[in-house]
């Protein structure tokens, strides 16, 4: 489990993101939702610690996040930010491997090996494991670095707008995969994602931000309603319910 407690951090005198607190579940899918400027992806960062809190605190499993010893935490959690960019020419295959340094220091061993290619698997990429990353479309680059963060088999998964560069059909394929790894690994996943119908169809659990704090949060049919939607957005929102996922339709 993962405890926020009135996080706060400042620019200059702006505050952008403003005593936060919040618990995030185990073994569950939770989905950051606002727009942009709200605070998601500052959050992420303190929560897994590439960002220190102005005030508050941040515990991962009872213990400051900042107490860890940075191998034991690579092993409990893993991050993927929005921009990655590695100035080294490698392969599909390569980069996945960077996933399980924090288990094998860099001599890669037999369940190393196997980790990596069930990473690589579970992003569809085993076809195109030695192609260069130069050589990739922005989403397969997208998925392979995805599967690094898969590699890691840390408990926690922090993806900041993993669903970047991909189209309607991989990014459908990646919340899958993360559904799948919630609910057959009992991994925990923090996602901050743009997309609300995404978040609606693959979370359980959601914390929508405005300007730098909480505005709701809760179940999915606690948050993806009309009013709370128009609210954190201001826009008009329509929501529907068809097969038993709530859609949203924005104007």
């Amino acid at each position: 489990m993962i405890q926020v407690r009135e996080i706060t951090k400042k620019y200059g005198q702006k505050k952008v993101v403003d005593q936060v607190s919040m618990t995030i579940p185990k073994g569950k899918i939770t989905s950051f939702i606002g727009p942009n400027g709200a605070g998601k992806s500052t959050v992420l960062s303190m929560v897994s610690r590439l960002m220190k809190p102005d005030e508050g605190h941040v515990a991962l499993e009872g213990k400051e996040v900042h107490t860890w010893d940075q191998k034991e935490l690579a092993k409990k959690l893993a991050i993927l930010k929005q921009s990655n960019h590695i100035n080294m020419r490698l392969t599909i295959r390569e980069l996945v491997s960077f996933g399980r340094f924090p288990h094998s220091g860099g001599k890669l061993t037999a369940e190393d090996e196997k980790q990596i290619d069930e990473a690589i698997g579970y992003m569809q990429l085993s076809d195109l494991e030695h192609r260069y990353l130069d050589e990739l479309s922005g989403g397969q680059r997208q998925r392979a670095y995805i599967a690094m963060v898969i590699a890691q088999n840390s408990e926690y998964i922090l993806l900041d707008e993993p669903l970047n560069n991909l189209d309607m059909k991989h990014a459908s394929e990646i919340m899958k995969t993360l559904r799948k790894l919630a609910e057959d690994l009992d991994k925990t996943v923090i996602i901050v994602i743009h997309d609300i119908n995404f978040a609606s169809c693959y979370s359980d659990y959601i914390v929508a931000l405005k300007d730098g704090v909480i505005a709701k949060h809760g179940s999915v049919e606690e948050i993806i309603q009309q009013e709370v939607l128009e609210e954190i957005y201001e826009m008009p929102f329509n929501v529907q319910e068809i097969n038993g996922q709530r859609i949203c339709v924005y104007f």
